[in-house]
């Protein structure tokens, strides 16, 4: 499939004139997904697991497909694949779930380098539990420095950390942790929001025992998320949340979960968002991911290039190319990241200015007013590199 035929799949990047650059918060949606949940809505809006109507029927037919083409999408058992409200939700499924065998003194390792979502649950559990924490640094260039992980000791009993960053793109050793984890009994808990949209990942290969993403990072709805759980891990859990469709039943007051992924999946869950999430991982597993790969590895070339040719601008993350994702920050001196990218949008090139929710990363690489990030997709050609360096020659000659 060329570059144009992909772009051609996503209706909104047909405005002339309009360059998306900002995937990494979120991607576009092919036409064939929303199709797919307006479809569904049409002709199979129903509960789940509850009914035996014909609307319910068609119900869990939709949702129990989607799992079993996600789970194939992890090369995993559906049994291991649970729907959450989102990559955020997920990762907090597991905090929440993991908290009850958690003692005080116990430690947990992240690294600097994490989002929000993969971070603020376990600070919120070490302060509800004693617990210790301790980081994982990063080096000049954004990459995690796994010179001396001496901190995954007998005392840590998590370590949590994201499979790639959503600021710099580094992409992380994920089984050199896995094999450090696992050495003391650790679990291992994989934020993949980023990783995933540039193609499949086999959690159980990497040695995770969680892994978490988000739907509408990977060219699906928004308020769908996947939790994915090494099956053994997943029966020792306990249930986070509580409510309808996740129990077998009471034995008097004391409810009695149901197996995984259900006894994750209290209420009602996101249907229609899960149909939608199924067929835009179909659409990612048809392209050509070495093809795909290859393309955007040379716009991140490209913008890295006409990067390091303007003064003034310092790049956020690494500059070769070696085990990273098409994600590209930087900071322009004397220019506020916001204004750059208020200018940049009025020129129609879509970007995000901030901290990205990655406080300490920005705390770590001395950047107290975060930095400008472009993030590229399979969708996204030269042309949008183009205007994002015209757009940034235009921007800085205002602001300075």
């Amino acid at each position: 499939m060329t570059i144009a035929a992909i772009r051609a799949a996503f209706p909104v990047l047909s405005r002339a004139g309009f360059h998306y650059l900002d995937n990494a918060a979120m991607a576009q949606c092919p036409g064939t997904v929303v199709k797919a949940v307006a479809a569904h809505d049409l002709t199979a809006r129903a509960n789940v697991h509850r009914g035996l109507h014909e609307l319910a029927r068609r119900a869990d037919e939709a949702y129990d497909g989607a799992r079993e083409r996600v789970a194939a999408f992890l090369s995993a058992g559906a049994d291991e694949v649970v729907f959450t409200g989102g990559c955020t939700l997920a990762l907090n499924i597991v905090a929440l779930a993991l908290e009850e065998r958690m003692q005080a003194g116990d430690r947990i390792v992240v690294s600097a380098a994490e989002h929000h979502s993969n971070l603020l649950p376990w600070l919120a559990m070490a302060r509800r539990k004693g617990l210790d924490v301790a980081v994982i640094p990063v080096n000049r260039d954004g990459r995690l420095d796994l010179s001396d992980l001496s901190m995954i000791d007998r005392r840590c009993k998590v370590v949590a950390v994201t499979h790639a960053s959503n600021v710099t793109g580094a992409v992380t050793d994920i089984p050199r942790l896995a094999g450090a984890a696992h050495a003391v009994g650790a679990v291992l808990a994989v934020d993949g929001a980023q990783r995933l949209p540039h193609g499949p990942v086999d959690p159980r290969e990497l040695g995770a025992d969680f892994y978490a993403f988000a739907g509408h990072k990977t060219y699906g709805p928004t308020g769908i998320g996947v939790l994915w759980g090494r099956r053994e891990a997943l029966e020792t859990l306990p249930p986070a949340l509580w409510g309808g469709g996740m129990v077998a039943g009471l034995d008097g007051d004391v409810p009695i979960p149901l197996d995984p992924p259900a006894r994750f999946e209290a209420g009602t869950p996101p249907v229609a968002q899960a149909v939608g999430l199924a067929r835009a991982l179909d659409w990612m597993a048809g392209l050509d991911w070495p093809a795909v790969r290859a393309h955007e590895a040379a716009l991140t070339r490209r913008l890295l290039d006409g990067l390091a040719g303007r003064d003034g601008i310092r790049l956020v993350g690494p500059a070769d190319l070696a085990d990273r994702l098409p994600v590209v920050s930087f900071a322009v001196e004397g220019c506020h990241p916001h204004d750059l990218s208020h200018l940049l949008a009025e020129r129609g090139v879509a970007v995000r200015g901030g901290a990205h929710c990655a406080r300490p990363l920005m705390s770590a690489l001395g950047l107290d007013e975060g930095c400008v990030r472009a993030s590229l997709a399979p969708y996204n050609d030269e042309t949008d590199v183009d205007a994002l360096l015209s757009g940034l020659d235009h921007a800085i000659g205002v602001l300075r």
